[in-house]
């Protein structure tokens, strides 16, 4: 008689969700979630791709399909990073709760970890169902100058990390575009070309 074969049981995975508008995405974003992925727990860190809100004027803001392009040709070779957009497909304005029992419903073999900055602990009480989200699910939080944990210290499902402070933002990378400074330094060559030809933020 043979002997039962066991099955094991798929590992779950750990995913880190990055949010963000991601306008657009540059070598800091791509350091901190590089970063998250190989210095952390996390097996693989997903950009969720925020869609515009339709009761604000975003004369910068690229549309939708842009810059999920544009992300997605950021991290098209790395197979730890990947790019989401559930919120393009969710009502709007999109919560993060919302977002995160979606993601789990959907992905039932994943573990989700929202990935964020100290500047948002401060206000973090008046996220929609903040207490649900904490109770649920974990926070990877990396620094932010002049923002510290504060009350949140030790809290049992934040960890701090200590990620490289990267001082890039997009709206310089928009200005120096605009004002035509080169700026193909500060992103991934094929995402500085894409925007270049189709004169993005000019």
């Amino acid at each position: 008689m043979s002997n039962p074969v066991s099955i094991k049981a798929d590992k779950i995975k750990k995913t880190g969700l990055l949010f963000g508008s991601f306008n657009p995405i540059h070598n800091g974003h791509l350091i901190l979630a590089n970063y998250m992925a190989e210095f952390s727990d996390l097996d693989e860190v997903w950009f969720v791709v925020s869609p515009q809100n339709p009761l604000k004027e975003k004369k910068s803001l690229l549309a939708d399909y842009h810059r999920l392009a544009l992300v997605r040709l950021a991290v098209e070779a790395q197979p730890k990073l990947k790019v989401s957009d559930i919120e393009f497909k969710m009502p709007k304005p999109s919560f993060t709760i919302h977002t995160l029992t979606w993601l789990d419903e959907k992905y039932p073999g994943r573990e989700f970890i929202l990935i964020c900055g100290t500047d948002i602990l401060p206000s973090f009480h008046k996220w929609k169902n903040h207490n649900e989200i904490l109770k649920q699910y974990a926070l990877y939080v990396y620094p932010r100058p002049g923002y510290h944990p504060g009350k949140y210290k030790g809290h049992p499902k934040i960890k701090m990390f200590n990620a490289p402070l990267m001082e890039i933002s997009s709206s310089f990378i928009r200005k120096g575009i605009q004002q035509k400074k080169n700026m193909q330094f500060w992103m991934p060559g094929k995402v500085y070309r894409y925007i270049l030809e189709m004169h993005f933020y000019e």
